[in-house]
C-alpha cells in the first residue's frame, strides 16, 4: 500500500472537511467526488452554484455529500468583513472594499480556515499561486517560532527503497526564491515535521548541494552547513528526534553505495534520506518537475509549510488524482498525530 492509500485509511477513521477555492474545476470536482465516496469527509465547493452543478452533471458525478458555496450570497459576509477589518492587513479598507475582498475565493476560502468552518484548503487549480498564497499568509499567519512559510512536494516513487517505503519530502519546490541560512532551517524543521507527523518514521534531513562535506570557502557552501547547524539547534531545543545532515550531493543522500564512497563517515542520514532540502527554488523546482516526467513517478503538492492551519496550492497542471493525494495530505495534516497514531504507522 502507497502512503497516500495509507493516509486515505487514516481520514476514513477522523474525517475532515476540505475546501477547495475552485469547485467549478472538473477536476476538483472528481477528486471531490473520491473524498465522498472514499469517506475522507466533506469536499466544501467555492464558486458559482450553477455552473458547479452544469459541470458535475456533464461528468456524470453526483454532488450528494458535498457543500457549495457561492461566496457572494453567503450568510458569512458580514462576520467575515468584521474579521478581516481586524487584520492589520485590512484595516485602511473601506466597507465596500472589505465586502469585495471577503467574496475572492481564496480570501472567502481562508476565512473558513481561520474560523474552523474547514480543517484544510486546497487552492490553485485555476488560479496563479500568489493570490491564494497571499491570503493565506496574510490571515492564517505561521506557527509559533516559525518564521519562513515554504512547502513541499511528496513524491512517491515505484523504488519502495527510496525514502519511506517509495514517498520522499522535498522542501523548498514552490515558495522561496533563494533562502538564507535561517529559512533553509525553517524549511527543514517544518518539513521533518509534517513527514513524521503523517508516516510515524524517523526523518533523515539530507541537506543538498553540489558537494558532500565540502570546503566552507567555496561559493554556496558555507550557507549550506550553516543551515544545517541551525536546523539541527532547532530540532534540539524543540526536543525534536530528527537526523540531519548536509552538504550532500543528492546521489549520497540517496544511495548508500554512493555514500560510503564519498565517505560520509558515521552519517545518520546519507545513503538513507527520506527528505531532501534544496538551496533555492531553482533547483528544487527543476528536480521535483524532472523525476515526476521521467520517472512517471506521483507527484503531490505544494504542501504550504509553516502555517497555523494546513493547505495546499497544486499546480494548475494537477490531475484529478494530484488533487485528491494532496487533499488527503492536508486532511491528515489536520489531524492529532496521538490518534494518528491509532492508525496504519509505515516505519522505515
Amino acid at each position: 500500500m502507497n502512503l497516500i492509500e495509507t493516509l486515505i485509511g487514516k481520514l476514513q477513521a477522523h474525517p475532515k472537511r476540505f475546501v477547495f477555492t475552485d469547485g467549478a474545476d472538473p477536476r476538483v470536482l472528481q477528486a471531490a467526488r473520491q473524498i465522498v465516496t472514499r469517506k475522507m469527509g466533506m469536499p466544501i465547493l467555492l464558486g458559482d452554484r450553477s455552473l458547479i452543478k452544469d459541470n458535475a452533471a456533464k461528468l456524470g458525478i453526483a454532488i450528494k455529500g458535498m457543500r457549495i458555496i457561492e461566496p457572494a450570497r453567503s450568510s458569512d459576509i458580514d462576520s467575515f468583513c468584521q474579521d478581516l477589518k481586524s487584520m492589520p492587513k485590512f484595516q485602511t479598507l473601506s466597507e465596500s472594499e472589505l465586502r469585495s475582498k471577503v467574496t475572492e475565493s481564496p480570501i472567502f476560502a481562508t476565512l473558513m480556515l481561520h474560523r474552523n468552518q474547514a480543517e484544510a484548503l486546497i487552492s490553485g487549480a485555476t488560479t496563479r499561486a500568489s493570490s491564494a498564497l497571499r491570503a493565506l499568509f496574510q490571515i492564517i499567519g505561521t506557527q509559533p517560532g516559525v518564521k519562513t512559510a515554504s512547502s513541499l512536494l511528496l513524491i512517491d516513487m515505484e523504488a519502495k527503497e527510496v525514502g519511506i517505503h517509495g514517498a520522499l519530502f522535498m522542501g523548498d519546490c514552490g515558495v522561496i526564491p533563494n533562502p538564507d541560512s535561517e529559512q533553509l532551517a525553517d524549511i527543514a524543521i517544518t518539513t521533518a515535521s509534517l513527514a513524521f507527523h503523517i508516516t510515524g518514521a524517523r526523518p533523515k534531513v539530507a541537506m543538498l548541494s553540489y558537494s558532500t562535506h565540502g570546503n566552507a570557502r567555496q561559493q554556496g557552501i558555507a550557507k549550506i552547513q550553516e543551515a544545517t547547524a541551525i536546523a539541527k539547534e532547532k530540532a534540539r531545543k524543540l526536543d525534536l528526534h530528527i537526523d540531519i545532515d548536509g552538504d550532500l550531493q543528492v546521489d549520497a543522500a540517496l544511495d548508500r553505495t554512493t555514500a560510503l564512497i564519498k565517505n560520509t563517515g558515521n552519517s545518520p542520514v546519507a545513503g538513507q534520506a527520506n527528505i531532501l532540502i534544496f538551496p533555492d527554488l531553482n533547483s528544487g523546482n527543476i528536480a521535483s518537475k524532472m523525476i515526476h516526467l521521467l520517472s512517471g513517478a506521483n507527484k503531490y503538492g505544494q504542501i504550504i509549510m509553516g502555517l497555523n492551519s494546513p493547505a495546499a496550492e497544486i499546480s494548475r497542471g494537477a490531475t484529478a488524482h494530484d488533487i485528491l493525494g494532496a487533499a488527503a495530505i492536508v486532511g491528515c495534516q489536520a489531524i492529532d498525530h496521538r490518534l494518528l497514531l491509532g492508525a496504519t504507522i509505515i516505519r522505515n
